[in-house]
């Protein structure tokens, strides 16, 4: 009887060692398939951004072809886009047991109209494009090999993290956002090896294959800790926490505003694109266009406007919400960025140092990701500042309350015992649900 129990062990850990090299030689193949798209995508559309941006700076007058530009990029997406306006939306909605069909072509179609955006001087990011390409890439190459619903959305996934990680050069913190953005408070570990694979390939492909470099900034002198220091980078986080939560909701509320006053997308786009055009007379700067870069370096270099935080905030919703194509992520590292610098002089701290800390801590907040945007600092500014940038992540993740720019993000978990949300509840629904609750709360008053 023994000598049969050890042979039925023997065989039940031979079969299980079995499964798991089976399941991990899967996943390679598979996330390097996704890795090897997304990061050839993304750097196709890097090199091509930087182009069409030298482009554009070396031809000021592209900018009154911004209203054109956008009716164009709205009309293919009316004409050809179908679903794929949804956006990262879309992607999100799959993984969570959505119905549709990713098709192939919104690969293309954000690609052409980030473009587009860029080239003509729209104010918009370049992670939207990233994981909308991988998302539609990923669910192709998921179509050609027949693989199940389980699978699927593992892929899908995979597409996520490894347009993020290539388009960032962030394959850690790409890893982590693909598994952290579905819902607020839960991470999906059953894709963390596949997840990790497709980003770290595509960073690979990216960078080493088709020799795309990324930018990094010196995060300067880190202050030694003290209760002080911590208190100051604790408010800091605060602020950063609350600008990315206008962020979110003034581009939600231009997106309904366009949309009630201009019924046809193509004219709400070119009515964005006028009324970007009058804003930078107005201002009579070009500072606020396209991604922002340059105000992110001028963060960490030297001095810039007390409110050219605000001013990138204010371009960016309104070519978002005008319906042009593009991410907000660059952007919102340019707000952040902007904002520990102004914030530097008044908490007589390290202008670069702050920067830092509002570079990932706004994205934080508008994305609540807080360990991808923790492990994304560490990546870009080293380990030596981490306990000041944990510190940035969390504080502004729950002062960004139940906001963020990705509407269908499911929250899985409040941030607060005092708020109930139920669980599932979307950040689309979550301004419903406090009306209701208010509702009946009244009504039981009365």
């Amino acid at each position: 009887m023994n000598r049969l129990k050890q042979r039925w062990s023997v065989i039940c850990g031979g079969w299980w060692f079995a499964a798991l090299w089976g399941t991990l030689l899967k996943w390679i193949v598979l996330g390097s398939g996704v890795g090897i798209l997304a990061g050839t995508a993304s750097a196709f559309f890097l090199k091509s951004l930087d182009y069409v941006t030298d482009l554009r700076m070396n031809n000021p007058w592209l900018l009154f072809l911004l209203p054109l530009g956008g009716a164009l990029v709205s009309f293919l997406y009316l004409r050809y886009g179908k679903n794929s306006a949804k956006g990262n939306n879309l992607i999100l909605e799959q993984i969570h047991d959505g119905k549709e069909t990713i098709p192939l072509r919104m690969a293309p179609l954000v690609l052409f109209g980030t473009i587009i955006t860029h080239l003509f001087g729209g104010s918009a990011g370049r992670e939207g494009t990233a994981v909308q390409m991988g998302g539609s890439l990923a669910e192709g190459f998921g179509k050609l090999l027949r693989v199940g619903p389980v699978d699927r959305k593992i892929l899908l996934i995979c597409g996520i993290s490894g347009g993020f990680g290539s388009i960032f050069g962030t394959p850690v913190a790409g890893t982590v956002f693909g598994l952290e953005v579905l819902a607020i408070g839960l991470i999906s570990h059953e894709a963390l090896i596949p997840a990790f694979i497709a980003s770290f390939v595509g960073n690979i492909v990216a960078t080493s294959f088709w020799g795309v470099t990324h930018l990094h900034y010196p995060i300067g002198e880190i202050p030694a800790l003290s209760l002080m220091v911590v208190l100051k980078v604790v408010l800091a986080s605060i602020l950063f926490g609350l600008t990315s939560t206008l962020f979110s909701e003034l581009t939600h509320t231009l997106k309904k505003g366009y949309t009630r006053f201009f019924k046809n997308p193509m004219v709400k786009s070119a009515v964005g694109g006028l009324m970007i055009i009058a804003l930078v007379y107005v201002l009579g700067t070009r500072d606020y266009l396209g991604l922002g870069i340059p105000l992110i370096q001028e963060s960490f270099t030297g001095d810039v406007s007390p409110f050219a935080f605000l001013g990138k905030l204010v371009f960016t919703s309104l070519t978002l919400g005008a319906g042009f194509q593009g991410g907000e992520v660059t952007p919102l590292f340019a707000i952040g960025a902007t904002l520990g610098n102004a914030l530097s002089g008044f908490l007589h701290l390290y202008a670069p140092f702050l920067a830092a800390l509002g570079f990932i801590a706004v994205f934080c907040g508008a994305t609540n990701t807080p360990i991808a945007c923790f492990l994304m600092g560490i990546e870009l500014f080293g380990a030596d500042a981490a306990i000041y940038l944990f510190i940035a992540c969390i504080v502004s993740y729950l002062f960004s309350g139940h906001t963020g720019i990705y509407t269908s993000q499911q929250i899985g978990i409040s941030k607060s015992h005092f708020i109930s949300i139920p669980q599932g509840t979307t950040l689309a629904t979550v301004k419903s649900l406090k009306k209701k609750i208010k509702g009946s709360t009244g009504d039981e008053s009365r």
